[in-house]
């Protein structure tokens, strides 16, 4: 079964289940959008006003932003896969709550397997945590403490992380609705995509190093 078919299928069941706790106060299923053949897969946090009323995801101010920032990166948006950490919008547009998280993860996973993506370009604190939920800081004592980390700490940088048995990189970024509301934020993921060009040209253009060797 071609990927297209399969993400329809888990669509249909996503829009059937009536158990995910979003969905009474949402308009509309945001399952996702972009190529199903994908190497590198988006995902955000929560749909706003305008994805509950189109069923797509980043489609208003914050989605047109990231289509620039993955212009930055040598990207078309029609060249990714673009999901949520939820798929229903938060009353109010707050945040998603653990347990809602929790509830929309069996489905992010099963979207994560069939796309089988290289890359994960997390767009947020909330799915940032999903893939990075610890790293070990130094304690100015020297005790090693495991801790969530901040999206300010990690943005921007490359992580390998194994999903399904295999390795996937995962690059943390601001969500660009923090880039609308902040322009430090803005000017900071604006080098951040630019920075993941170098980055996906590692990953997809790997340099061959080749060695001479003479003969007498």
């Amino acid at each position: 079964m071609s990927k297209f078919k399969e993400l329809h299928k888990l669509k249909e069941k996503m829009e059937a289940d009536d158990s995910l706790p979003l969905k009474k106060g949402a308009n509309r299923l945001v399952f996702g959008s972009g190529n199903t053949e994908a190497s590198i897969l988006c995902i955000g946090e929560g749909p706003g006003r305008t994805e509950d009323q189109t069923g797509l995801p980043f489609v208003g101010q914050a989605g047109k932003l990231l289509e620039k920032f993955l212009l930055l990166a040598g990207l078309e948006r029609k060249k990714v896969f673009i999901t949520n950490i939820v798929h229903h919008r938060p009353p109010e547009n707050r945040d998603p709550e653990p347990s809602e998280i929790s509830a929309y993860g069996k489905y992010l996973d099963k979207i994560i397997e069939i796309i089988d993506p290289k890359v994960i370009i997390t767009l947020g604190r909330f799915s940032m945590a999903k893939f990075l939920p610890n790293v070990f800081t130094t304690l100015p004592n020297g005790e090693e403490v495991s801790r969530t980390p901040t999206i300010s700490a990690v943005h921007g940088k490359r992580y390998e992380v194994f999903l399904g048995g295999r390795s996937v990189v995962v690059v943390p970024m601001y969500h660009p609705a923090a880039s609308l509301r902040n322009g430090s934020v803005l000017k900071s993921e604006k080098l951040d995509f630019i920075n993941l060009k170098n980055i996906l040209d590692e990953i997809f253009n790997p340099k061959n190093d080749t060695v001479e060797v003479q003969q007498n």
